[in-house]
């Protein structure tokens, strides 16, 4: 059944940021080292986040996928130094429908909605945890879609971030948190071209806007270039579908004035079945 689902739809691979509007089943693991910007605190802070919220992604049934995350284990570094080891926000889920779709034979395309959910585990992991949480628990619907031209191919997501409940931190109270998260609208870009059997070089435009909220009016331009390697047979889950590894990195930088994050390195390691 995975086979024909992902068989009905294009093969690109799945960029370092934008979620991919395809079908995958597989386990990922993400790494980032960053260098958040000013217009977050007031202050600059450095963080290393180990896993990046991913996990299991599985394909339960034909034009469906649901991906398990994990919490990322995150360490803020302040500019006075001060350290925190720390449970980030927990992705509890992110649901996807995969509307229609072609694969290279057919048209090369595809449509498909995601619903995410993530809760504040990072305020409840050690209270005074700004740096790794946002406070607040968030719903968020995402309309995603692609389309490949021979090797090339790009893939976009159009979604939007909504509080529905939110925890006091140190300063805030639970309704301020709500009230400043501001409904961030998001939209990611991925531009990918497939060399050779294994290369997969990208450049990602990532794109948010805060209507509203601590950050009103505001938005921030990243750029995220890019390469992933795979896929990389290591083994066989049937006699007919193989398990591949895929891994790749790339860095993440504003191009816009007083960025919330400024510099970052993303690396990915992934093992599809």
């Amino acid at each position: 059944m995975v086979s024909a689902t992902q068989a009905a739809q294009p093969h690109w691979m799945t960029p370092l940021a934008t979620v991919t509007p395809r079908l995958e089943q597989e386990f990922r693991f993400d790494f980032f080292d960053q260098q958040n910007g000013g217009g977050t605190q007031g202050n600059d802070y450095h963080i290393l986040n180990w896993g990046g919220g991913k996990g299991l992604e599985i394909i339960p049934t034909y034009n469906t996928e649901v991906i398990l995350g994990f919490p990322p284990y995150v360490q803020a570094t302040s500019p006075k130094g001060v350290e925190t080891d720390a449970w980030g926000d927990y992705p509890i889920f992110l649901a996807k429908y995969r509307f229609i779709s072609a694969n290279e034979e057919n048209g090369n395309y595809i449509v498909t909605g995601f619903f995410q959910m993530s809760q504040p585990l990072g305020n409840n992991a050690i209270g005074t945890s700004d740096k790794i949480t946002n406070n607040v628990w968030i719903a968020q619907p995402t309309l995603a879609f692609g389309k490949g031209w021979g090797d090339f191919d790009i893939q976009m997501t159009i979604s939007q971030q909504y509080p529905f409940a939110a925890l006091a931190s140190p300063g805030n109270t639970a309704h301020q948190n709500l009230v400043n998260f501001g409904d961030p609208v998001l939209i990611n870009t991925a531009f990918q071209y497939h060399i050779f059997e294994y290369l997969w070089p990208q450049l990602e435009v990532n794109y948010e806007y805060w209507p509203n909220g601590q950050h009103e009016g505001l938005s921030q331009v990243l750029l995220t270039p890019g390469i992933i390697f795979g896929r990389f047979k290591i083994g066989m889950d049937t006699p007919t579908r193989p398990i591949n590894l895929i891994f790749g990195a790339g860095y993440q930088f504003s191009v816009t004035s007083n960025p919330v994050i400024a510099n970052n390195w993303v690396a990915t390691t992934r093992i599809t079945f």
